[in-house]
Parts: structure tokens; sequence; C-alpha cells
């Protein structure tokens, strides 16, 4: 069993937060190997240098797009490209944007399910769900950002049944703010999970850096 990667999202309430890069510096050398944010609010340029100097750390990069047209979602995909992130998550699967992606070498993760909101909620049957992974799998798409934790149903079921049912990256995003939910992770043993919004509530440790390591010690144990 692979251990599950910590994506550290500089982010709260599925918002960038304005001192990314400050935060990205003074953490640069904890455990993380992988670091993201949301493509809202920060100005491109600064998204760009963001991007610029987590790569130059060797760090591998993601932008998660909370956008659920389609439009929205091609334009997250253009900033994706245009910052040289590594993986685009989010966005509702079209096939304009897998395309865009493969045309940019640019490994795609799009949500599944029916999401609405920012900060997002996930509704839908857990088969629907798969199904709907299925397809875009056999469109070539990398893997998934499965928002297990805003499910409006039981979450830990979901999480297992995808994770089980999917022969691909999947990536548990959102609301995973405590221990007892790191326990749960471990056992669904999904590929990576994300944290954002409770390193800023400091509900693993005081410091951020010292969060980030507490959860990747945590996770490797």
């Amino acid at each position: 069993m692979n251990t599950p990667k910590l994506i550290v999202m500089l982010t709260h309430n599925d918002q960038t937060v304005e001192n990314a890069r400050h935060i990205f510096q003074s953490c640069k050398n904890s455990k993380a190997q992988y670091w993201g944010f949301k493509e809202k609010p920060l100005p491109i340029s600064e998204m760009k240098e963001l991007f610029a100097e987590m790569k130059a750390c060797g760090k591998t990069t993601f932008l998660e797009v909370v956008e659920y047209d389609e439009e929205s979602g091609l334009e997250g995909a253009r900033i994706a490209k245009e910052c040289g992130c590594d993986i685009l998550m989010g966005t509702i699967f079209f096939d304009s944007i897998n395309q865009f992606c493969k045309e940019n070498n640019m490994k795609y993760m799009p949500f599944v399910g029916e999401i609405t909101g920012r900060p997002s909620v996930l509704e839908g049957s857990i088969d629907n769900m798969i199904a709907q992974a299925k397809e875009c799998l056999a469109k070539g798409v990398y893997g998934f950002d499965l928002l297990g934790y805003r499910y409006t149903g039981n979450p830990v079921e979901l999480n297992n049944a995808f994770v089980e049912a999917i022969q691909a990256p999947v990536c548990l995003a959102g609301s995973i703010d405590s221990y007892q939910r790191l326990d749960e992770v471990l056992e669904t043993n999904p590929w990576a999970f994300t944290i954002g919004s409770a390193f800023f509530e400091e509900k693993f440790g005081s410091t951020f850096s010292e969060q980030i390591n507490n959860v990747c010690d945590y996770i490797d144990k």
C-alpha cells in the first residue's frame, strides 16, 4: 500500500490567501512535496511568481479550479497552463478542458458528482459518481478530485467505494481537519489528499510549517 500524499493548499474557504507567497517561503523546507492553491483571487502575475518559486524548490504543483461551467473551467485550465503548474484539479469534466490539458501536457483531475457553491458542496449517488469517473477515464483523464468530506451523504462510504472502484489517482479534497479524518484517509488509502483551511485554523499544531510536518509524520508512521 502506498502512503497517501499531502497536498498543501494555500487556501482558506476555497480562496487563495493573500499572503500565500510568504507562507510558502516560510514553509518551503517542510516535509511537503506537493503544493497548490485556487484560481481566485490572486492576480495571474502573482500566481505565476508563486508557481515559479515552487518549481524552483522542486515541488509538484497544483491549481484547483472551483468552477462548474465549461467556459469558466476552460479559463481555469488556461491559467494553469500560463502558470506552468503540473496538475489541474477541479472543474466539471468537459471534453474541451480535457483536450486542452492533453494538448499542453498537463494532467487533469476533474471533480465528480453534483457540485454547487464555494466552499463546495457535493451531492449525487455513489454509483453515479463511479460511473461518471469511468467515462472520464476512458477519455484519458489522469485522475479525480473527490470532495469526499463535502458530501451530503456518508463521506467515508463514498471515499472507500470510489477509491476501491477507480483504478487511477484519487485526491480527497476539502475539510480534512482532524486526526480522526486522517485515520479515515489512511484507511481509504487514496493517492493524495489536500489540507488548506485546517492549517490556517491551526487544527494540527501552532505554526504552519509545524502542522505540515505533523501531518507528514502522522501519515508516514
